[in-house]
């Protein structure tokens, strides 16, 4: 069993030595194949990247920003994986979950799986975030059925012919709720776990931003009807 682990950074050459490492070093063992796609960076993201590189690790590059959905699209269309899940090029996630997620996905019992922020981390990040998250997961439920607690989590993890049918189209960070509706159209129920979440401050590169909520409202709506 291969995992694509996809990581589309945009400037995010402070942190990406050390996410890449821990990729590896908290899951020795397994068959990862690691795709980066620098989306366009102006701080040495991608040399970075190469520097920090091991063996079964893909370096790719836009060569303008292009938003977070494009780089998972352009990271996708180079998986050999059996499994794909997103890793942000930070730390706020732990890889060490990735045991956690895999477990319901190879027993069979799951096809898609999210790891929830909120089902056990105590870490918030800034409260309109986490209010913001609270909300798009509420409203996907009430147009999906569904009972997400964490819409927006970066963990999604997919079998990688499915995540590729769903033919995904959204560049920006709309592509988590694009995902979502369109797993969720499929009449999948999506499986959630409780993980780790250390979030980070403005100042130390976090980039989401009020209107991307705003996006992720509007796609959940527009993709339903």
């Amino acid at each position: 069993m291969r995992l694509s682990v996809l990581v589309p950074a945009y400037n995010e050459a402070a942190t990406i030595g050390r996410m890449l490492d821990a990729v590896y070093d908290r899951n020795k063992g397994k068959d990862l194949e690691v795709i980066v796609v620098d989306d366009g960076s102006t701080d040495g993201t991608y040399e970075a990247a190469l520097k920090a590189a091991r063996p079964g690790t893909k370096v790719l590059k836009h060569e303008r920003n292009s938003g977070k959905g494009a780089g998972v699209i352009t990271a996708l269309s180079h998986a050999t994986g059996d499994y794909v899940i997103i890793q942000d090029a930070d730390l706020e996630y732990d890889p060490a979950d990735y045991d956690l997620l895999l477990k319901p996905m190879l027993e069979g019992k799951a096809e898609v799986v999210y790891g929830s922020r909120l089902m056990k981390s105590d870490a918030r990040s800034y409260h309109r975030y986490y209010w913001g998250g609270r909300l798009v997961s509420l409203w996907t439920n009430l147009l999906y059925g569904s009972r997400l607690t964490d819409e927006p989590t970066c963990y999604k993890l997919f079998k990688t012919g499915f995540l590729r049918s769903l033919d995904l189209k959204c560049p920006g960070f709309e592509f988590c709720p694009e995902a979502t509706a369109k797993t969720l159209k499929r009449g999948v129920t999506i499986l959630e776990l409780p993980i780790n979440y250390h979030p980070r401050k403005m100042e130390e590169g976090k980039k989401i931003r009020w209107t991307d909520g705003v996006i992720a409202l509007w796609t959940l709506l527009r993709l339903r009807f």
